[in-house]
C-alpha cells in the first residue's frame, strides 16, 4: 500500500497556525474532485471525513489523497440504499432515514468544508441522539466567529452542499462549477483568525481542564473508595516503579477480566497520561478510574468545583480559569481560554456555574475522539427509534 507521510488533513490545519479561505478552497476542490471521480465510475464512498484524507508528504505542496474505501459500494443511477454506514458527524439526514443515494458524499464533503472554515462540525452534540437530532434539524450556524469574516460565496456553497433535501443538494460537478471553487485562487487569503485554530485545539485543553478536575477529585477520594483502585494499580505495577506503561495496563486489565482493544487502550493512556511521559503514575491511574466510573458522585464534583472557585463566589470566573490552566496551555492561550468559556458557559453570563461545570465533566468534550468512538450499531438502533417516534419526518421543509 502507498505510504502517505504528510499526516491527516486536520493535523495539518492545526500545525499551520494560520488557515485561510483560499487554503480551504484548494482542499475542498480536491475532496470534491475525488467525489466526482468516484460517482463518475459508479462508486459511492459513504465515509468521507477529515481522517480519511492524508497528505502524500510533508511538503506544503503535497497532494491530498483519499483513503479507506472499506464502506464504499457500486451503485446504479436511481438505486436506493438503506444500510446505516459512515461516521455520525458526517452522515446525511437521508442515511438516518435509510433511504439514500450518491448525494450523501456531497453532504459529507459539505460538513468537512464547514469544519475547514470554522473548526467545529455544523451538527454536533454530546450524545449520539443529540448528533442525530441536530443532523435532522440541519440548522447551520453562521453567526459564531469566524463566520462574519467568511465570504458570502463560501457560505452559499456550504448551504447548498448541506441542503437536507438530497434532490436539491448540489451534485459533485455542480459544486466544482460553483463560483467559490471556480475562483479558488482568488478566494480571500486573510487568516480566518486564531479562533479556528484555537477551536481545533481547545478540545485537548478542555480535556486538560477535565483532567485537572479529575486529579483534584482523585486526591479527595476516601480511603475506602481508593482501596480497590489502589489494589488494581499494585497488581499492574509488577516492577514496583510507581507507574505503569501500556503493556502493564493491558496485562493488568486482562487479569481483572477486561479485554480492551489496543486503540481504546491508547485512548485511555492518552487521556490519563497528563505529563506525557508514556506512563500512568498512581494519581493519573486513579483519575482515569474515577473518569471511567462515570463521575457518579456529585460530592466529588463539588470538591473539584470548589478547587477552581478560589474566591468561593459559586462561579468559576475567567481569571480563575486562567490561573487553573497556567501550566497547561501555551502563552498565547487567551483565545483558548475564551473558547472554553464560550462552550462551557451555556447561559452566557461570562462565568461557569456549578451546573455548567457538572455538564462538562459528565459529557464527552472532544468531538474528534467521540466521532471515532461512536458505535455504528448504536446509531443503527437510534435511527430505528427516531423513525418510530416521528423525529425523522422533521426536515425537507425549505429553510
Amino acid at each position: 500500500m502507498e505510504l502517505c507521510e504528510g499526516g491527516e488533513l486536520f493535523d495539518r490545519i492545526v500545525a499551520r497556525g494560520h488557515y485561510t479561505e483560499r487554503a480551504a478552497a484548494a482542499v475542498t476542490k480536491t475532496i470534491v474532485e475525488v467525489v466526482q471521480m468516484c460517482h463518475k465510475h459508479g462508486v459511492m464512498h459513504r465515509d468521507l471525513k477529515p481522517e480519511n484524507f492524508l497528505f502524500a508528504n510533508k511538503k506544503e505542496t503535497a497532494a491530498l489523497k483519499s483513503i479507506d474505501f472499506g464502506l464504499s459500494v457500486f451503485f446504479k443511477p436511481g438505486e436506493i440504499f438503506t444500510e446505516i454506514v459512515g461516521s455520525p458527524y458526517y452522515m446525511a439526514p437521508e442515511v438516518l432515514k435509510r433511504n439514500y443515494g450518491r448525494e450523501v458524499d456531497v453532504w459529507s464533503a459539505g460538513v468537512i468544508l464547514y469544519i475547514l472554515l470554522c473548526g467545529v462540525p455544523p451538527f454536533w452534540a454530546e450524545t449520539e441522539q443529540g448528533v442525530a437530532q441536530a443532523i435532522i434539524r440541519s440548522v447551520i450556524d453562521f453567526k459564531r466567529d469566524p463566520w462574519p469574516k467568511v465570504s458570502e460565496n463560501a457560505k452559499d456553497l456550504v448551504r447548498k452542499m448541506l441542503n437536507p433535501d438530497p434532490k436539491r443538494r448540489l451534485t459533485a460537478q455542480e459544486v466544482l462549477d460553483h463560483p467559490w471553487l471556480q475562483n479558488a485562487k482568488k478566494a480571500p487569503n486573510v487568516s480566518l483568525g486564531e479562533t479556528v485554530k484555537a477551536r481545533l485545539k481547545q478540545f485537548s485543553v478542555m480535556n486538560k481542564l477535565k483532567k485537572r478536575a479529575l486529579k483534584v477529585i482523585a486526591e479527595h477520594l476516601s480511603v475506602e473508595e481508593v482501596a480497590g483502585i489502589k489494589e488494581g494499580f499494585q497488581l499492574m505495577d509488577t516492577a514496583n516503579r510507581g507507574k505503569i506503561n501500556i503493556d502493564e495496563l493491558r496485562v493488568g486489565l486482562l487479569k481483572l477480566g477486561h479485554t480492551i482493544p489496543d486503540a481504546d487502550l491508547q485512548i485511555v493512556m492518552e487521556a490519563g497520561d497528563v505529563d506525557k511521559d508514556g506512563y500512568l503514575d498512581y494519581g493519573e491511574f486513579v483519575a482515569i478510574s474515577v473518569h471511567l466510573r462515570k463521575m457518579g458522585n456529585d460530592e466529588h464534583l463539588k470538591k473539584a468545583f470548589e478547587f477552581f472557585d478560589r474566591n468561593q463566589s459559586g462561579y468559576i470566573e475567567i481569571e480563575e480559569l486562567r490561573d487553573a490552566l497556567t501550566d497547561e496551555v501555551e502563552t498565547n492561550s487567551e483565545e483558548v481560554i475564551n473558547a472554553i468559556m464560550h462552550d462551557v458557559d451555556t447561559d452566557k453570563d461570562g462565568r461557569i456555574s456549578y451546573d455548567e461545570f457538572a455538564v462538562m465533566m459528565k459529557a464527552g468534550t472532544d468531538w474528534r475522539k467521540a466521532s471515532r468512538q461512536y458505535s455504528r450499531e448504536r446509531f443503527n438502533n437510534l435511527s430505528l427509534k427516531l423513525m418510530k417516534d416521528g423525529s425523522l419526518q422533521m426536515n425537507n421543509e425549505p429553510r
